[in-house]
């Protein structure tokens, strides 16, 4: 029924479609009509004929399975958030009644903006209703599914006897997996990743429907922040862990604003002269209280309230002030490399907004290199986000391609969007110097770089054996702790010189080497 308004209190709607549909309805009401004729007469047995459907529907006890309490979603027929809550609701007052369990599941469709991007608008619909009927396929015929918002959906249980921890697994699995089957749109294979969260009656904190959803969707976001394709059941801990990253949340969108959030520089360097070649900007928070705050622990929570771009800006500036101050110090430094995130990517603007800024600094475009994640070349070329990486190679900028080999750029992607280097995951750069298996797999990384004429940079380098190894296999370029770490600006100028000073005449170890 779409759009029927109930006025009776939901809790007083419940236990009147409790008592009003099932076995126990079944044999009280014809023992009620004879009742009513045996007292009334035949008056009598008309009014409660006619009087206990009109009951019936004022406690909505001819909702379905999936309790469709207002209006159903248009894209997908599957009913809404009113309608999860009320049977909820329903599951948590009969379960507890009657001893038995129940459960919420709520799974979301991660990234789907980018599938979006890549297919349009008719094609995520087509995606989403493909997935919606994969979903049906995992559920039995009593089970609720919802449509929550965007890509994400909702499942309520009916009252069952039993239900624990590795029922809900052993679902959540089963859902994911629904999902996650390779789908073909127009003639191409769309791979999809879903992440689960679900809470237990007997773990939710309260009795009512809407706590039992609210712990799904905790568990939601926490397997989203372990995913991807990541699968949670609710714990008492999540709310603690929620509450600490919402202050969190609070806090460093004040530092963003305060200037708390700065631009910190790691070097780079050439294997073959060791000299510097260039740095990548990196943010890094200064608390006041707290010190140095990782990004790992503030990049998820600036992400999350949508925070990133107005990061991006802030490194952007930070790293051509730099250049500036280098310039001005006599001391050469070729580039400055800062990260693209997605928000800035699928921004109009992005490419006038750096062509202002450079003009604004006075710096040429080619000295400053932008790195993007290999998922930004997984779209359609026609995609924002590769329509600004081609007019940021226009423009003259760098592009070069992050965490190398942990992703699924192809070779015609490298090719199309004029990537001019690779930095190579650290995943292959740890311990190089001692397996190789390693040393097989960045040779042929190297290999296929130099065919296509690409420079390369190994990061995560940490010992000077990694370094050594990679020189000897002819790595350009190779940025690490055991280079130098991240440092603030002022503490760059000292580095150079030191630096400058240890090389004195080393020999060349890499591949101009004779």
């Amino acid at each position: 029924m779409s759009g029927r308004r109930n006025f009776l209190p939901r809790p007083l709607r419940n236990t009147l479609r409790r008592g009003l549909i099932g076995p126990q309805a079944l044999a009280f009401l014809p023992a009620l009509a004879l009742g009513a004729f045996w007292l009334g007469g035949e008056e009598a047995l008309i009014v409660v004929a006619l009087g206990t459907p009109i009951l019936v529907l004022v406690a909505g006890a001819f909702g379905t399975g999936e309790h469709r309490a207002g209006a159903d979603d248009a894209a997908t027929g599957l009913p809404q958030a009113e309608a999860m809550i009320e049977m909820a609701e329903d599951s948590m007052a009969r379960a507890a009644a009657a001893r038995l369990k129940t459960a919420c599941f709520v799974i979301e469709i991660e990234d789907f903006d980018a599938v979006a991007d890549r297919v349009g608008a008719g094609g995520a619909d087509a995606l989403i209703a493909q997935s919606v009927a994969r979903l049906r396929t995992a559920l039995r015929d009593d089970d609720g599914l919802f449509r929550m918002a965007g890509s994400r959906f909702g499942i309520v249980l009916p009252p069952v006897p039993r239900f624990d921890l590795e029922s809900g697994v052993q679902m959540a699995t089963r859902l994911q997996n629904a999902i996650e089957e390779p789908l073909a749109h127009e003639g191409k294979t769309i791979y999809l990743a879903a992440a689960v969260g679900f809470c237990l009656s007997s773990r939710s904190p309260d009795d009512g429907g809407a706590g039992l959803i609210g712990c799904a969707g905790l568990a939601l976001d926490e397997a989203r922040r372990n995913g991807p394709s990541a699968v949670r059941a609710y714990s008492p801990e999540m709310g603690q862990i929620r509450h600490h990253r919402d202050m969190l949340c609070d806090k460093a969108q004040i530092a963003l604003e305060n200037g708390e959030i700065l631009a910190w520089f790691q070097p780079q360097i050439s294997t073959d002269t060791g000299h510097v070649t260039g740095f990548e900007t990196l943010a890094r928070w200064i608390d006041p209280e707290r010190g140095v705050i990782p990004p790992a622990e503030f990049l998820p929570v600036l992400e999350q309230t949508g925070q990133m771009e107005r990061l991006g800006e802030l490194m952007l500036h930070g790293a051509l002030n730099a250049m500036n101050a280098w310039d001005a110090a006599g001391i050469e430094v070729p580039t400055v490399a800062v990260n693209m995130t997605g928000e800035e990517l699928r921004n109009p603007q992005l490419a006038e907004r750096v062509g202002w800024d450079l003009d604004r600094f006075d710096l040429t475009p080619e000295r400053l290199r932008l790195e993007v994640l290999e998922s930004a070349l997984t779209g359609a070329p026609d995609d924002m986000a590769a329509r600004n990486l081609s007019r940021l190679s226009e423009l003259g900028c760098r592009i070069d391609l992050d965490d190398f080999g942990a992703g699924q750029a192809s070779l015609a992607a490298l090719r199309l969007f004029t990537i001019g280097r690779i930095k190579i995951d650290r995943g292959f750069v740890t311990h190089v110097d001692e397996d190789p298996e390693r040393q097989r797999m960045v040779n042929a990384i190297l290999t296929m770089a130099d065919r296509l004429g690409i420079e390369t940079l190994a990061e995560g380098v940490e010992t000077a054996g990694e370094h050594a190894m990679l020189a000897q296999l002819g790595c350009g370029h190779v940025q690490g702790f055991a280079i130098g770490r991240p440092m603030p600006f002022d503490e760059t100028l000292d580095w150079m010189r030191n630096h400058a000073a240890r090389l004195g005449a080393p020999p060349r170890i890499g591949r101009g080497s004779g």
